[in-house]
């Protein structure tokens, strides 16, 4: 093993190959002197909880979201996460703003006038992008340049000691510095190796991924938008988000196969499949019937109402009537309960049949109240509803339902929005500001450069 060492920076063609989708991931299985894992014994009164994942360590070699997010994710359930970045640049997503995030004091800011210098920690001095914060919480730091042989051989002892390793590279770009799954998994037998691609590994092997090309050619915006306007895609990057789930299950799936066999796995997952996968009814409603659908807006191609409808001053209400039963309660809270007796509304196929004349005369009479008014009077009577609130409201709304929507990670740096997971016995870990670039770097090389069964440093 090499000494510790801090890597100078490198240009980007020296650093590691570019990955085929927007986040590089991959597992790597514990093999002999491992990751030491901490006692996950229950922990005595007063000792911090345990965690799902307590003693499993994860080699984030990935970038940009899906990655990111799924080892940010492995990282709320208890794991050791290690970042590792190329040195200079770091993750695209540092440099994905503005909004920028100004980094802990580092150092003597430029004279008054001067443009910021650039620094490891991102493009400038300003800081790093917020974009970064959203996905690499809980995480150490380690900047490696895979093209240094030194380098490259802290990342293959990382692999070694790893139990999960997530990587996004394009297929086959990792045979040369000794990551790939064949190589990891004959130093690793138990690593699970989690690879994300944009579209598989077969003959779309070649094709750079990224979330918006995927919402276009996967059909999501197809689907999206006004009918006969332009296809538009979703206000999230929601390709990767869930594609950051799948390889997060898949994760899961594989750990608990290992508990079983002892074996690690090659998890594939791939941002077109996890789209096809995400499209549900649509997709099932054209393998039924062989016709393409098209955007509807905010309605539902097979129920109604369920969609935005018009109030006061042509404010909007979203209200999503999912049975005949609620469609009664409906009528009867706007003060017209012969509209669930007309035939051409008593029943949902009827209702989508006459959706145009089922909006006009509900809408007629949403018009004498704001959406927050009818909000009140429709949830009283158990019809699912509610305005179209903001970004701030909808955290606002989290709060007063009790939700704790917003987690503090230190002085100076942005909140987390909490993980949603809730578990009653091994609850979601406290999380810790995302890392600066190499932020943990000497202690983590002098780790890996040590006696394998040596214990990863604590976290400071």
């Amino acid at each position: 093993m090499p000494q510790p060492h801090r890597p100078q920076p490198r240009p980007p063609a020296d650093a590691a190959p570019e990955p085929t989708s927007a986040e590089p991931t991959g597992t790597e299985p514990p093999g002999a002197g491992a990751y030491t894992a901490p006692p996950t014994d229950a922990a005595p009164p007063g000792a911090a909880p345990a965690r799902a994942l307590d003693g499993i360590l994860v080699a984030d070699f990935s970038r940009v979201l899906a990655g990111p997010l799924a080892a940010a994710t492995l990282a709320d359930l208890g794991a050791e996460v290690i970042k590792v970045e190329r040195p200079g640049t770091g993750d695209d997503t540092r440099a994905w703003g503005p909004p920028f995030v100004a980094d802990p004091p580092s150092g003597e800011e430029p004279p008054s006038g001067e443009e910021p210098a650039p620094h490891e920690g991102g493009a400038s001095r300003r800081g790093t992008a917020a974009y970064f914060d959203a996905a690499n919480r809980s995480k150490r730091g380690l900047a490696l340049d895979l093209g240094d042989p030194d380098d490259a051989a802290a990342a293959r002892e990382l692999a070694r000691r790893a139990d999960v390793l997530i990587e996004n590279f394009r297929p086959g770009s990792l045979a040369k510095y000794g990551l790939d799954h064949t190589a990891t998994r004959a130093a690793n037998p138990g690593l699970v190796h989690c690879t994300i691609t944009g579209f598989g590994s077969g003959a779309g092997a070649r094709l750079p991924g990224y979330d918006f090309v995927v919402q276009a050619v996967g059909g999501l915006m197809s689907i999206t938008g006004e009918p006969g306007g332009t296809p538009l895609k979703a206000g999230v990057a929601l390709v990767d988000v869930l594609t950051a789930k799948d390889a997060t299950t898949g994760i899961l799936a594989a750990l608990r196969h290992r508990d079983r066999t002892g074996q690690g796995q090659l998890v594939e997952v791939n941002l077109l499949s996890s789209l096809l996968g995400s499209l549900v009814n649509q997709a099932s409603g054209h393998l039924a019937t062989g016709r393409d659908p098209g955007p509807m807006g905010n309605r539902h191609p097979s129920i109604a109402p369920y969609e935005t409808l018009a109030c006061r001053d042509g404010q909007l209400l979203a209200v999503a009537v999912g049975n005949d039963r609620q469609f009664r309660e409906l009528a009867r809270a706007l003060g017209a309960p012969e509209l669930a007796e007309d035939a051409r509304f008593a029943r949902n196929e009827d209702r989508v049949q006459n959706r145009t004349d089922l909006i006009k005369a509900l809408e007629r009479r949403l018009a004498s109240d704001t959406p927050h008014g009818w909000t009140e009077r429709l949830t009283a009577a158990s019809v699912p509803c509610g305005p179209v609130n903001t970004v701030s409201e909808a955290l606002e709304l989290a709060q007063r339902l009790g939700l704790d929507p917003v987690t503090p990670v230190g002085e100076g740096r942005i909140p987390q929005v909490t993980s949603p997971l809730r578990l009653s016995g091994t609850p979601v870990a406290q999380p810790f500001a995302p890392p600066r670039l190499d932020e943990h770097g000497t202690a983590l090389r002098t780790w890996l450069s040590g006696p394998a069964d040596h214990p990863l440093p604590p976290h400071v």
